[in-house]
């Protein structure tokens, strides 16, 4: 009987924003990580890298301005070092919980790129913050090279950039071979890599796609039963913020899409969130999403805890 798929989407509190806390974050979720495998659940992992990305981004780019002969390095370049360093600390944490458990299963980070329209309308309207908080001199510069900046009221200028949807995989073969083989795959950091393709090159775009969208892109084409977005929340609430706050333990796909249409979510939160739940488990039979806190991700699997969205 084949074992169970699930696609585990890490957001920040499970990864911490600094190197000491990543370290110390990521030694709790492997224990998480660890506990399905040992029940038996194929996994897929793929995390947030927002502090991260944005953390590289302005170092190289200081780093640029103060010596001759370097330069600032791209989005995609910056994405993929986030990628590189967070699955760094993650394959290693889980493959020591697993040996600590007597599993012997090999961990891999997959350095994954995300095909993305170039017609996309979110390049048209960038509204992704990333990087420090910049002088009206220094967004002035970063406009002259073509990039879009944004005014925060007192707190100065910063730069933003577009979060196109992805549209398909570049290693998902590599990614499928090792699921496949019952190992352990981190794939998609970050909302992958976005390029587009030029001829027989793959060119970076400035732009960060939502990791909530790549793990259920991801869920879909290694045909995953569970799409598991694990976030600072322990479940979903209705009416957020308000008098009649209301948590949701399940919903169904018709009503999951009414509450998108009746703006019940966060554009910048929980709105992609669910659009990638709903559009997962649309795409084939006997599926469901989950979307919950670290702390509660066994208990949601027996329907205790988080807010589970299925057929």
């Amino acid at each position: 009987m084949a074992k169970k798929r699930i696609v585990m989407a890490l957001g920040h509190n499970a990864l911490g924003t600094n190197l000491p806390e990543q370290k110390e974050a990521v030694g709790k979720t492997a224990k998480v990580i660890a506990d399905f495998i040992e029940a038996g659940w194929q996994v897929a992992v793929t995390h947030s890298n927002a502090p991260q990305v944005g953390m590289i981004h302005t170092a190289m780019n200081e780093f640029g301005k103060l010596h001759d002969g370097y330069t600032s390095a791209p989005m995609s370049v910056c994405s993929a070092m986030s990628q590189g360093y967070i699955g760094y600390d993650l394959q290693n944490g889980i493959r020591a919980e697993l040996l600590k458990r007597g599993i012997y299963k090999s961990v891999a980070t997959i350095l994954t790129q995300m095909m993305v329209n170039p017609y996309d309308e979110a390049f048209y309207t960038p509204m992704k913050p990333i990087g420090r908080f910049m002088s009206a001199e220094d967004a002035k510069l970063e406009e002259e090279k073509g990039n879009y900046v944004e005014e925060v009221p007192g707190k100065g200028f910063r730069r933003v950039v577009a979060s196109p949807k992805p549209v398909s995989i570049v290693e998902i073969d590599i990614i499928k071979a090792i699921m496949d083989a019952d190992q352990i795959v981190i794939a998609c950091g970050g909302g992958g890599i976005p390029v587009m393709e030029q001829g027989y090159v793959l060119k970076g775009a400035s732009a960060v796609i939502e990791k909530d969208r790549a793990a259920g892109l991801l869920a879909k084409e290694i045909d995953a039963d569970v799409l598991m977005i694990l976030t600072s929340v322990d479940h979903v609430d209705l009416n957020f913020g308000k008098a009649n706050e209301t948590p949701i333990s399940q919903m169904n796909l018709k009503e999951a899409s009414d509450y998108i249409q009746d703006g019940q979510f966060e554009s910048s939160s929980m709105l992609p969130k669910i659009e990638a739940s709903v559009d997962f488990i649309g795409h084939g039979r006997n599926r469901k999403a989950i979307i919950t806190s670290l702390e509660m991700a066994k208990a949601s699997l027996e329907d205790k805890g988080g807010t589970i969205i299925a057929e």
